[in-house]
């Protein structure tokens, strides 16, 4: 009898150990490797150390969300297409904010051949996904400067935040946006375009006006709205490009150098 008992406590304790490594207890916890944390700084890094050229080539796509077999044919399209620095996300990683689907999305994104980055979405924004997002990527507003390029990525979700007249943060941009001394040229990606209703339309003349002013903005990257969409919104020379969904199969490879950009549209 003592043998069988033994060997019951035996299994138990083997199921129990190894139960631990696949069961989920909470849904809104937040478990992260550590290769699975600040991404953006890291592959800034990576990004940064990559030899300049005259012209810049990088994907926009983004809206991941739920299509996760979408999104690895996306990887392998992203990875068939030749001399890409970087690719851009422009949110809407998750689709519940739980970490365990930023966990997916990053298990299919590191297979790209390059860096990739991202901004905020507001599915990223609900549950614990503000604290998920901080924690694997970094700060919710962040910039880098690249060549000649200024990248800035700001969250501008303002429906999450019941239109409270803080996100975006206009202060944050504009000082993004002014202080640049060597005039780089600037590119703002964000989540929700200024013209959709999910963005604070108490701030979007502001907001607008703070690109359009700026001599160095030709151009702004969004997602959102899971269709492709471009155009000079305002008549004050920024061109606004909208990428679609992953669930749609499609993204922008941007061309961007010292006079100008081109944007080639690309369908998997």
């Amino acid at each position: 009898m003592k043998k069988y008992i033994s060997l019951a406590l035996s299994c138990l304790a083997t199921l129990t150990l190894s139960c631990d490594s696949f069961i989920l207890y909470n849904p809104n916890e937040i478990n992260l490797d550590r290769d699975e944390r600040n991404l953006s700084e890291m592959n800034i890094k990576k990004i940064q150390a990559i030899p300049l050229r005259d012209t810049l080539k990088f994907i926009l796509m983004g809206d991941t969300q739920r299509w996760y077999d979408e999104s690895a044919d996306f990887v392998k399209s992203a990875n068939s297409q030749k001399d890409i620095a970087f690719v851009l996300h422009a949110g809407d990683i998750s689709d519940f904010g739980i970490n365990q689907e930023f966990k997916w999305v990053n298990e299919i994104m590191v297979k790209l051949n390059s860096p990739y980055l991202t901004v905020i979405g507001n599915h990223d924004i609900v549950a614990n996904g503000p604290i998920s997002y901080r924690k694997m990527y970094g700060s919710l507003d962040y910039s880098f400067d690249y060549g000649n390029h200024r990248f800035v990525f700001i969250n501008t979700n303002s429906r999450e935040y019941a239109f409270d007249g803080t996100v975006p943060n206009l202060s944050w941009l504009k000082s993004q946006l002014s202080n640049n001394p060597e005039n780089k040229n600037i590119i703002v990606i964000g989540h929700v375009p200024p013209f959709d209703g999910d963005f604070d339309k108490k701030l979007e003349k502001d907001f607008s006006d703070l690109l359009g002013s700026n001599p160095n903005v030709k151009m702004s990257l969004y997602g959102h709205k899971h269709s492709f969409n471009n155009g000079e919104f305002y008549n004050d020379g920024v061109h606004y490009y909208v990428t679609t969904s992953m669930g749609a199969r499609g993204y922008w490879v941007v061309r961007v150098w010292k006079d100008g950009y081109y944007l080639e549209k690309i369908e998997f």
